[in-house]
């Protein structure tokens, strides 16, 4: 895979940095992983290959049409990050919309009831509980990571999409071709690289015969993502909020969002992922992953890790 090396005087801007951006941080990291990690806390802006200040990141991503939050699902601080970059842009009173990948279609029309009507909903539906309980809370997402998400947006009075497609919508795609809407978008080079991604993600033990199925519900779910952000002329913000596969430039949500809109320009799409450290390595490009000459995301924030568990050894020794 590649990977693009940083020079010398990179790595003495690291050191040199480091603690007034850890400082910066102002917060006690919930996941005790690897806090002692050279990058924990630091900002890496992938397109200059330098270390960014949160504030500046923060001032950066207000003038944007479309702002995607990266996160691993169970790291409760990427939530606690996320929710610190959402309250930010929603204070600009330029937010027109929040799409969750937490939320399929079939729970829409409850998000646009409560979204165009949160002031009365707010009266009976208030309490985090009592919104989990409205929107029929899917019980795989924790609620303590999104609840206080989703209560942030309701507060700011912004519309809230769902950007998941439904179980059933999965099963329709996973038997049917490809869609038209879809096909193209990615370049073969793109494609082999999804596919493999997907064999690796599922610890190599996927028959190879699933491995078009597999990929066409990933760009799905990628495109619904994107379908769920409305065209945007520039004049307002929109928000994504999934996890770090999913807006990868590469080969994720940007993609079709660039599809749709020819008039998009790339730097009007921020991808932000928040980020575990993994104590092999201290070199920010590493964490791109990418494969081709498309960085995979603008910025990475660095966090601790939940855990340094081998899933796919767990899993092969069931």
């Amino acid at each position: 895979m590649a990977r693009i090396k940083t020079s010398f005087s990179i790595a003495l801007l690291l050191l040199a940095g480091c603690a007034s951006t850890q400082q910066d941080q102002g917060k006690q990291w919930q996941s005790l992983l690897h806090t002692e990690h050279v990058l924990v806390g630091m900002i890496w802006d992938s397109q200059a290959e330098k270390y960014i200040a949160a504030d500046e990141l923060l001032t950066r991503i207000e003038g944007v049409s479309y702002l995607l939050l990266g996160e691993k699902h169970d790291n409760p601080d990427h939530h606690a990050l996320q929710l610190r970059a959402l309250d930010h842009v929603l204070q600009t009173d330029n937010v027109s919309a929040v799409s969750f990948e937490m939320m399929s279609s079939e729970q829409q029309p409850l998000l646009l009831d409560l979204s165009l009507n949160s002031l009365n909903s707010l009266n009976s539906v208030s309490s985090l509980e009592q919104i989990k309980e409205y929107l029929q809370w899917d019980e795989g997402w924790n609620w303590d990571y999104y609840g206080p998400l989703l209560h942030r947006v309701i507060q700011a009075d912004v519309l809230i999409n769902a950007a998941n497609i439904s179980d059933e919508e999965m099963m329709q795609v996973y038997g049917s071709p490809t869609a038209a809407e879809i096909e193209g978008v990615l370049d073969k080079q793109t494609m082999v690289a999804l596919e493999k991604d997907i064999d690796d993600s599922h610890c190599g033990m996927l028959p190879e015969s699933q491995f078009p199925a597999m990929v066409r519900v990933q760009q799905a779910r990628d495109f619904a993502m994107a379908s769920s952000l409305a065209l945007n002329t520039g004049q307002q913000l929109q928000v994504l909020v999934a996890g770090n596969y999913h807006i990868r430039r590469d080969l994720g949500v940007p993609n079709y969002l660039l599809n749709r809109q020819s008039s998009l320009e790339e730097s009007q799409i921020v991808s932000l992922a928040f980020m575990e450290v993994d104590k092999a390595s201290n070199d920010p490009a590493d964490y791109l992953q990418q494969f081709g000459s498309v960085k995979a995301y603008d910025y990475i924030w660095f966090t601790p890790a939940v855990s340094d568990e081998d899933y796919c050894a767990s899993l092969r020794q069931q």
